[in-house]
């Protein structure tokens, strides 16, 4: 059920994991969006594989999931495309899983909507405040935000927790330059930081003023293995 008083929302980060891993972290942003509606999803997400262009958004296509297709917003991505050093370009997308997770929990939330993927290989500070501008400029009433990223890898569960406590704090405040100095100093393994990041600055300038933090979980919480966990964390942008 949608929430009993939907508010508003302008962007989340959700993992990319197993769904058995990261689905029910990455729920509780789904479920606090689902009062809303929206016409198009913009889903950041790391290129892990490192194929294609630094950043790329797709075009002209559908995406097949098993709960049917879902159409790429080939206007969207070209207007980003045309302000902002996206490319278009499908290649890039085509090995990579953390934008692609995504969907199906999208399509179970919401229906009559369209996609904006983008795969980023670049995820500097430079990129992802160029990103999260580009996309601001370009955002409408319709369009909702969501990074796609996984925190700490392969770490003891209280190791990871401290890490992420320590990055997530930077999330919640909205300030992307602590962010990406956590994030080197404490050599923090997220693999979508780039996509964490380009989120929140799109989130600020479009009028959120903090985050949220729904949810933490570690891949321990689901096996029982402490001694090399991975970090969830589902955060809304209000």
């Amino acid at each position: 059920m949608p929430p009993a008083e939907p508010r508003k929302i302008y962007g989340a980060i959700c993992p990319h994991a197993g769904y058995v891993y990261s689905g029910p972290v990455a729920c509780h942003s789904f479920h606090a969006m689902s009062g809303n509606r929206y016409n198009t999803f913009v889903v950041i997400g790391p290129n892990h594989w490192g194929v294609g262009r630094n950043m790329a958004a797709p075009a002209d296509c559908l995406w097949e999931t098993p709960l049917g297709g879902v159409e790429v917003d080939s206007q969207a991505a070209r207007r980003l495309a045309g302000t902002s050093d996206v490319e278009i370009d499908f290649f890039s997308h085509s090995r990579e899983h953390s934008i692609e997770v995504q969907i199906p929990m999208i399509q179970q939330a919401f229906s009559d909507f369209r996609i904006l993927p983008v795969a980023m290989i670049d995820q500097t500070k430079a990129a992802a405040i160029g990103l999260g501008m580009a996309v601001a400029r370009m955002h409408d009433a319709g369009m909702m935000v969501i990074g796609s990223s996984d925190f700490t890898h392969y770490e003891p569960e209280g190791r990871a927790r401290e890490q992420d406590m320590a990055l997530i704090g930077a999330v919640l405040e909205l300030d992307v330059h602590r962010f990406y100095d956590i994030l080197e100093e404490r050599q923090v393994s997220a693999c979508g930081y780039g996509a964490v990041a380009a989120t929140m600055v799109a989130s600020r300038e479009l009028g959120a003023t903090r985050g949220e933090l729904l949810k933490y979980a570690t891949s321990g919480d689901v096996t029982g293995d402490m001694d090399s966990v991975v970090g969830y964390g589902s955060v809304v942008f209000v």
